[in-house]
């Protein structure tokens, strides 16, 4: 293995990132003129000879310009290791030097796309608590280049002035194999997955619209469209096979995505930190050190539950800038209550949370909950009203009353809070239940809210303010609002503890 000291000099990465670089960048270029490359295959028999010469010339001398791009991208990217920092030099025109410190690092990740595992190359990515992406990544290291390099940078970032074992626990604390994954899949919000299957096929039929309007015939998608929207309103089979088409793709949608995302998780435990492993198409290995992580949510529904298993999501700081999508969550599947158990004392240790007794919310939050019902339903009838215009469709509400109510008193009953001398513990969810543990050392900021009613009825909300985002605490009697603010303030302002 490689030791720290390799890494004093600037160097490069593998040979090989040009062919990785390279068929990056065609990607992206792809991606982003796909519709040229469709009007060229459409055209190509009409046009003219000499017009396809210039055309292949201009293709590769495009081809040759990324080729260049891609060997002076190579070329430039160079790092190395100092004084616990880690350094990296870049650019082509416009060259840009970073430094980061090892106390700024909070993952350490590594990467194998479809590309990278052919020629045998790992890309590390290392993330801070202020980029929304990657901080830097490097896209071609060999496993061992890799290896040696988040040795190098944890062994030091936990101030140890010895050569550090690269070795992990032989046993992992978790090993999901395929089996247990279809299990999980079967388990997951395949609502979730019909919406995103939903988006990604809107998605693609604003740009099939798109180019039939580039090309003029319009009018020919909207008859088919027209034709084949009618034929299905008027059969009720099609409309019902339609509808357990749309079922079992859902599920097919969370089978596949568990599997690419999940595949062979496993994680070990060593030292402060999880070390997980996992992915099918892409293999991901990261390196999630406890003092980054800020609060963690293990969360289960009444068939995982069931099945006795959970998932835990960790939450790590983020960029204010940063977008929902991009939060720096890691997420762990098919967790038993033993592995549960042992994550909690890795990250809460000699803590004890079995004595302790849950706080509900105010009955007034239940009110709350009614009341937006209430205005979802009202414009949900108003909107069917006005596509359909038929008041028998009013007849829906049978079906969505039931379900509102039953989701409001689910909400209301999983809405909890305690807390001992340390750790805030928060209870929410409708369907899924959700139970986050927030250490009070990691909060930053608490506030007391309370609007014009909540006044009247003696009621607040407390949030509580994290580098990871915001946790709240809904509808708790004035009182015991105001003990919970001035107990976090004071350990806010008493702990020695850093929360990154």
């Amino acid at each position: 293995m490689d030791n720290i000291e390799d890494f004093s000099q600037f160097r490069r990465q593998s040979q090989k990132g040009i062919l990785v670089i390279y068929i990056n960048i065609l990607y992206k270029a792809l991606k982003a003129f796909w519709f040229l490359l469709f009007l060229f295959i459409q055209k190509f028999s009409k046009i003219p000879e000499g017009t396809l010469v210039y055309i292949y010339i201009g293709v590769a001398a495009l081809l040759m310009f990324f080729l260049i791009r891609a060997f002076l991208i190579f070329k430039n990217f160079q790092f190395k290791i100092v004084h616990n920092h880690f350094i990296l030099k870049k650019g082509i025109l416009k060259k840009t030097n970073t430094s980061i410190p090892f106390d700024r690092i909070q993952n350490i990740n590594f990467k194998q796309n479809i590309i990278q595992q052919i020629i045998d190359v790992h890309e590390v990515n290392i993330e801070t608590a202020g980029s929304s992406k990657a901080e830097i990544s490097i896209k071609a290291l060999s496993y061992k280049e890799a290896s040696a390099l988040k040795q190098a940078i944890t062994v030091l970032d936990n101030n140890s002035n010895a050569t550090s074992s690269t070795e992990t626990v032989e046993k992992p604390l978790l090993k999901v194999g395929f089996f247990a994954l279809i299990k999980v899949s079967l388990t997951e919000n395949h609502l979730q997955s019909l919406l995103l299957l939903l988006a990604v096929l809107v998605g693609f039929f604003q740009q099939i619209n798109d180019l039939f309007d580039r090309l003029g015939k319009q009018d020919i998608l909207d008859n088919y469209i027209t034709k084949n929207t009618s034929s299905l309103e008027s059969n009720v089979l099609l409309i019902v096979g339609f509808l357990i088409l749309l079922s079992v793709t859902a599920v097919l949608s969370s089978l596949v995505r568990v599997l690419l995302r999940h595949f062979n998780l496993t994680v070990f435990v060593k030292n402060s930190t999880l070390e997980i492993y996992q992915g099918l198409i892409t293999k991901k290995s990261v390196i999630l050190k406890k003092d980054k992580v800020q609060h963690i949510t293990i969360s289960h529904n009444p068939i995982k539950k069931k099945l006795g298993i959970s998932f835990i999501t960790f939450k790590q700081a983020i960029s204010g800038k940063v977008k929902k999508k991009q939060d720096k969550i890691i997420k762990i599947v098919g967790c038993k209550v033993i592995q549960v158990s042992a994550i909690k004392d890795l990250l809460f240790p000699d803590e004890n949370f079995d004595d302790l007794v849950r706080n509900f919310s105010d009955s007034y939050f239940r009110i709350r909950l009614y009341f937006r019902c209430i205005l979802v339903l009202i414009i949900i009838n108003i909107g069917l009203y006005l596509g359909f215009g038929n008041s028998f469709i009013f007849s829906i509400n049978s079906l969505l009353i039931p379900i509102f109510i039953g989701a409001t008193e689910l909400r209301f009953k999983k809405r909890y809070y305690l807390f001992n001398t340390d750790v805030l513990i928060v209870g929410s969810g409708t369907i899924e239940t959700h139970k986050t543990y927030l250490p009070f050392f990691k909060v930053q900021n608490v506030e007391l809210k309370q609007t014009l009613f909540q006044a009247q009825k003696n009621v607040a909300d407390i949030v509580f303010q994290t580098a990871s985002g915001k946790i709240k605490i809904p509808c708790i009697h004035i009182e015991k609002a105001k003990q919970i603010y001035n107990y976090t303030l004071f350990k806010i302002e008493t702990s020695q503890k850093l929360w990154m």
